[in-house]
């Protein structure tokens, strides 16, 4: 290391920043829209798509992910209330999913990313009982974390 490198990373103007490889990303959402926003943060990442409980299920049995992102309400009348009667359609599925799974997805990051924080905690919960790594999200504070947690 040079004395000029030196100087400059004690004064705290050095650039110490370090290109991160590719990672592998797992998404389920229904908005196509959020599918554009995770295309355009993890822009040279592999990410995989589900809009569905069955295609998550299918993915995530088959690939291995390093952050795994999960949305709540995938249908219209999820946004209305959680009384709904269809918990079989929901991000909470993949949870208890995974929760029967524990040897799928060890290593990855999840983060429930769901607007709707009274179905989030329990997502959260159950995800815990297997000891995962997951936290919650809501989607509005998303681009923060993924910054600090993958940040380019």
């Amino acid at each position: 290391m040079t004395i000029v490198r030196s100087l400059l990373i004690k004064l705290g103007l050095a650039d110490l920043s370090a290109d991160r490889a590719p990672i592998s990303v797992f998404l389920l959402d229904d908005d196509r829209r959020r599918h554009r926003w995770f295309e355009k943060r993890f822009d040279g990442d592999e990410l995989a798509i589900a809009e569905t409980v069955d295609e998550a299920k299918e993915l995530l049995a088959e690939g291995s992910y390093d952050a795994i992102f999960l949305d709540h309400d995938l249908l219209p009348h999820h946004y209305e209330s959680n009384d709904h009667g269809d918990a079989a359609n929901t991000g909470y599925a993949i949870a208890e999913w995974l929760n029967e799974r524990p040897e799928l997805q060890r290593a990855a990051t999840v983060i429930v990313h769901t607007r709707n924080a009274d179905a989030a905690i329990p997502m959260v919960q159950k995800l815990r009982e297997t000891g995962r790594n997951v936290e919650y999200c809501p989607f509005p504070m998303l681009d923060l974390k993924i910054k600090h947690y993958w940040k380019r």
